[in-house]
């Protein structure tokens, strides 16, 4: 069975809203933002918010029955950030609206398409992770996106 997300356009075409998500899961998903990419500041937590959405939108790989922002997260074995004590507490007024950014279709390169990413400390990218190309870098962060011609709802 194919996902189902709605999506809403404003007058003007842009997005209102990717994914379905509830106040719980905004402040989740700003929360994991931070976790994962404080020390990046506003641009890289604005990607990791991107790599959360496309896993709700993805209907590939490990990622075929992630329905809701609050699955993507809680995946077992995918967010480090789960277990920090950054992720422990509330998300900010302004951590709550560059997770908004993120679901209503604000997306950066590399994240774009990208459903991983990793910090390799002071090790380079890998040109592949679990198999899938690399995107890019954004400071401390390699993304990787899906195979050409997978994940297309991506794309």
């Amino acid at each position: 069975m194919r996902k189902s997300h709605t999506f809403s356009y404003n007058k003007l075409g842009d997005f209102i809203m990717l994914v379905n998500y509830t106040t719980k899961e905004l402040d989740l998903l700003a929360r994991i933002m931070r976790a994962e990419a404080q020390t990046e500041g506003d641009l890289g937590m604005l990607m990791v918010g991107n790599v959360v959405v496309n896993r709700v939108i993805a209907d590939c790989y490990t990622f075929k029955n992630i329905d809701s922002i609050e699955d993507a997260i809680y995946q077992p074995n995918q967010f480090v950030g789960t277990n920090s004590s950054l992720f422990q507490a509330s998300a900010t007024t302004a951590e709550k609206n560059l997770a908004q950014r993120t679901l209503r279709g604000e997306y950066y390169y590399p994240a774009t398409h990208s459903l991983w990413f990793y910090a390799p400390g002071s090790n380079s990218c890998t040109s592949t992770w679990y198999s899938q190309p690399l995107a890019g870098k954004y400071k401390n962060h390699c993304f990787y996106k899906p195979i050409s011609g997978q994940c297309q709802e991506l794309y």
